[in-house]
């Protein structure tokens, strides 16, 4: 229920929650937003990242092979862990001073053009474990007033990073958002992370640090003409890309041992910047590009990224604590929203 005095009030902290489809785990920030005649300010208060364990990388990674009453046991059980975190991670706040929680969850399908999408970690069990004000469950809004679920960041990058020209996250999946004709357009650009990660999973990795196995392959021209085409064929209906979407077609391909794994992943870096430029071409867009996420990290892949994009663009890496937490920044930022009863969804 929306409080009707929520929206009279200009300041408000709040714990944003973020898991993406990496699995790298739960992230944290406890944020201050303000807002002053309708312009909002952030401040980032405290952060942290806790890794999954074992069992809850395994759980997570299998939940849509789970039956309908297993998958909302988990729903409920993976919500009473997300609250346990904010419980421990609110006692290190000073004063203990938390308006709501605002929680992605974490998603296990994704298939909006049946018309559904489903997050895990049950708001109402969030609630129970902490007795804070939860909003959760985002996605399905946006799915519902024909959207495509993703990205949802747009509306926080419009509100809180308006100072690029466009905004670049690479996550499991690149997604990116920019203002055109003054409206905020965003998509989905390509599988980043997903796959970069899976492929050095053969070498028992659980990432390439800074892409220094990639580094040392060779760009297998047949397989990048096979990830290109079979881009192509998506991009008409610009779909948000999936974990269904990764399995179904691209996972076999990169999974190819006839192929190097090294270069396997320098082929798929070089798709993952060519993809980036044709969607940078195609936005209109030249100037600061705001990249975050894991892959802001990779040097080997923002280098590759930048040789791709030449001089029109100025890459701008942020500090650590906004490359990692951005998106649980902004979904703190989507629950001040709903709290507040205005649009949190934009719909192309």
């Amino acid at each position: 229920m929306v409080n009707k005095n929520s929206k009279s009030r200009k300041t408000y902290r709040v714990v944003g929650i973020m898991s993406g489809t990496s699995l790298d785990g739960v992230d944290l920030a406890y944020c201050q937003f303000t807002v002053n005649n309708k312009k909002w300010a952030y401040k980032l208060l405290r952060v942290k990242t806790i890794k999954y364990s074992t069992a809850w990388k395994r759980k997570l990674a299998s939940a849509h092979t789970l039956s309908s009453e297993a998958l909302h046991q988990l729903d409920g059980e993976y919500g009473k862990y997300l609250g346990e975190l904010c419980n421990e991670f609110i006692q290190n706040v000073r004063g203990n001073k938390v308006d709501l929680i605002s929680s992605h969850g974490h998603t296990v399908f994704h298939q909006p053009e049946k018309g559904f999408t489903y997050q895990i970690g049950n708001g109402n069990d969030i609630y129970s474990a902490t007795g804070i004000t939860v909003v959760y469950n985002f996605r399905q809004l946006d799915v519902a007033l024909n959207g495509q679920g993703a990205p949802l960041v747009p509306v926080g990058d419009r509100h809180l990073f308006a100072d690029f020209n466009v905004c670049l996250n690479l996550g499991g999946i690149a997604n990116l958002s920019f203002e055109k004709n003054k409206q905020r357009k965003a998509f989905d650009v390509c599988f980043t992370n997903m796959a970069l990660n899976e492929i050095v999973k053969e070498a028992d990795m659980e990432f390439d640090n800074q892409g220094r196995l990639a580094s040392q392959g060779k760009v297998n021209h047949v397989l990048l003409k096979k990830i290109t085409l079979l881009y192509d064929k998506l991009r008409p209906a610009k779909p948000s890309l999936s974990r269904e979407l990764y399995e179904s077609e691209f996972s076999n391909m990169l999974s190819d041992k006839r192929i190097r794994m090294e270069d396997r992943l320098r082929t798929f870096h070089q798709s993952i910047a060519n993809e980036i430029e044709q969607a940078l071409r195609f936005s209109g867009q030249k100037g600061k590009l705001l990249v975050t996420g894991g892959g802001a990290f990779n040097t080997y892949l923002i280098s590759t990224i930048k040789a791709k994009l030449g001089s029109p663009f100025q890459l701008v890496i942020p500090r650590k604590e906004i490359i990692e937490f951005k998106e649980a920044i902004i979904f703190g930022f989507l629950g001040v929203l709903r709290l507040r009863n205005e649009k949190m969804c934009i719909v192309a």
